[in-house]
């Protein structure tokens, strides 16, 4: 079995037979632009791509481990690229308050900061408009946050956030939008979904196409009502944006509403720019939102259920707490070329689990992360292969909810 070089494109497992090589860095800046995106297979409505960037090619279908405050909790950059993360995602609202863009922007940026030289890609804080209602405001000018740390004021405006984004200096930048709740009627719905979509303006009226490196995604919104769905995409689909995102789901609503949505809006989305869907989701999530077009996924799901002992394998979940794996000196995943798999028992780690030891964060959450990432790696590969449908249909017997 071969394991990660140290990029991490060589590994392999059952689950995957490799990442794809991408151009070196070098001739993706002298051969495309940031925000360039390449199409190179596709298998009924998923598809391969590029998603070129300053920081080098993010091949796509792509999982992006969650760095909020610019770290992948309890994680090393060392331990992202082995495991094959091709692009981090950081969050501007929490990296705005602490340590600050400006501290940030006089440390070279985010990439010399955090001491990852592979693209980042930045929310807007958009998602904290939904999961800090009790401490927001918001105007047609933006959003006024009163700080969870010291109770501060800050206003958010859509030319606010790019500019804090340009001083962390992402890769892909994400407008300001509004994430409604699930159950929000359908008269301010649409009222917000309007106003998302004049701050996606405002934010690209200060940060035009082709004006430094970092590129521009819209998130569109609508929330449960797929008339509003369609008119946010119509209203964004129009401009010069470099990427669409898919706003607004997994905030409450049942898996079936979830994914009815996401297969809605998928095909909607402009065909020939990456398609990003926000937040989303578990293995199953993923798989079926690959095979409505999607390109980009997020998620604090496999770093978060790490933590609290639930591990995703090739034979399904593992909740490693259980007494039963008191003895086990199986791998936790013998599908699995990770550090984690290759190295320990499921004796070892429920042991690091049940007496509390730090060790048990790093070990499951490299392991659920390299998970996630074979994950997409191996969906891109099926889909060049012409055979997606066989590896969709093994993950949902997986998983099946």
């Amino acid at each position: 079995m071969e394991l990660a070089d140290k990029t991490g494109y060589a590994k392999k497992s059952l689950l995957t037979s490799g990442f794809p090589k991408a151009p070196p860095k070098a001739t993706v800046r002298r051969m495309h632009r940031p925000g360039y995106f390449s199409v190179t297979a596709v298998d009924g409505a998923a598809r391969a791509a590029f998603l070129y960037t300053a920081h080098g090619a993010v091949p796509t279908p792509v999982f992006m481990p969650v760095g909020t405050g610019a770290t992948v909790k309890a994680v090393a950059p060392d331990d992202l690229e082995a495991a094959g993360a091709r692009i981090v995602l950081a969050n501007t609202y929490h990296l705005y308050l602490r340590p600050g863009h400006e501290l940030v922007r006089r440390r070279g940026g985010l990439h010399a900061f955090m001491a990852w030289d592979k693209p980042v890609l930045t929310d807007s804080g958009g998602f904290q408009v939904f999961s800090l209602r009790g401490l927001r405001r918001i105007f047609e000018e933006g959003v006024e946050f009163r700080s969870h740390l010291d109770g501060s004021k800050h206003l958010f405006t859509p030319e606010k956030v790019v500019e804090i984004q340009l001083a962390l200096g992402s890769d892909i930048m994400m407008v300001l939008d509004e994430c409604v709740a699930y159950g929000t009627d359908y008269a301010y719905t649409e009222q917000s979904l309007e106003r998302t979509t004049r701050w996606a303006l405002r934010s690209r009226k200060v940060h035009p196409a082709s004006t430094t490196g970092n590129v521009l995604f819209a998130i569109t919104q609508g929330g449960f009502f797929k008339d509003l769905r369609s008119r946010s995409i119509e209203q964004l689909a129009g401009h010069d944006f470099d990427g669409f995102a898919v706003g607004g789901l997994s905030v409450g609503e049942s898996k079936e509403e979830m994914h009815d949505f996401m297969e809605y809006c998928a095909p909607l989305l402009p065909a020939d720019k990456p398609r990003y869907l926000m937040g989303v989701g578990t293995p199953l999530d993923i798989v079926r939102g690959i095979a409505a077009g999607i390109d980009m996924f997020d998620c604090v799901l496999p770093t978060r259920n790490a933590r609290n002992g639930t591990l995703y394998t090739s034979l399904g979940k593992v909740n490693i707490r259980r007494r039963e794996y008191a003895e086990d000196d199986s791998p936790l995943d013998p599908a699995c070329a990770c550090y984690t798999c290759r190295t320990f028992s499921r004796a070892y780690l429920r042991h690091l689990y049940a007496a509390h030891e730090l060790l048990a964060y790093r070990l499951n959450s490299l392991h659920n992360l390299s998970y996630f990432l074979d994950l997409t790696s191996g969906a891109r590969e099926a889909i060049v292969q012409g055979r997606f449908a066989a590896f969709r249909a093994g993950i949902e017997v997986l998983y099946a909810e």
